[in-house]
């Protein structure tokens, strides 16, 4: 805590009338963290979708914005691998909330999506398993060892789960090769 409070220019009981543990700090930081990935997300979807990308594209844009912005928070940070162990066990909260936020997101651009360009999805299969999906292929990537890799398999991803989701008859719209 002295560390921090010499950094940001406080004493240390000044950061603890702010914080009232380590714990509360750190819990903040997570929390600061994720909103500012689901904002970053959000918003590249909506950038991607007002200049007409395809299914593919607007997902690859709306995950890599949430990585990029992760990634550049924990860039560098020596402890980078403990925190983002940490985080799961100290806000486990915070993180199923993500979670869920993010798989709410990734469904609500598959819908409007899907109901502007007029496509339904293989066989039956709705939003919310395709989601699941591209969010289980981005839940192996891991951060802290991050690098520019890590986008490109993730971009890839998501254009196979796409293609594979969209019926015989279209699955290049939006997809890359």
């Amino acid at each position: 805590m002295e560390l921090v409070a010499q950094e940001c220019g406080l004493t240390r009981q000044a950061l603890y009338h702010h914080f009232e543990s380590k714990e509360a700090l750190f819990r903040a930081v997570v929390e600061a963290m994720l909103d500012g990935a689901c904002r970053a997300e959000q918003s590249a979807a909506l950038r991607q979708e007002q200049a007409g990308g395809g299914l593919a594209d607007i997902l690859v844009a709306q995950l890599e914005a949430r990585f990029r912005y992760l990634i550049d928070r924990i860039k560098g940070a020596a402890e980078a691998e403990e925190l983002l162990s940490e985080h799961q066990r100290q806000t486990r909260d915070l993180h199923q909330s993500f979670v869920d936020q993010k798989i709410s997101s990734i469904v609500g651009t598959i819908e409007r999506v899907c109901a502007a360009k007029k496509l339904t999805l293989r066989d039956g299969m709705a939003p919310i398993e395709l989601a699941r999906c591209i969010e289980l292929a981005a839940h192996g990537l891991d951060l802290s060892k991050a690098d520019a890799s890590l986008l490109v398999v993730l971009e890839r991803s998501i254009r196979l789960l796409v293609a594979g989701a969209l019926p015989a008859a279209l699955p290049l719209i939006g997809v890359k090769p």
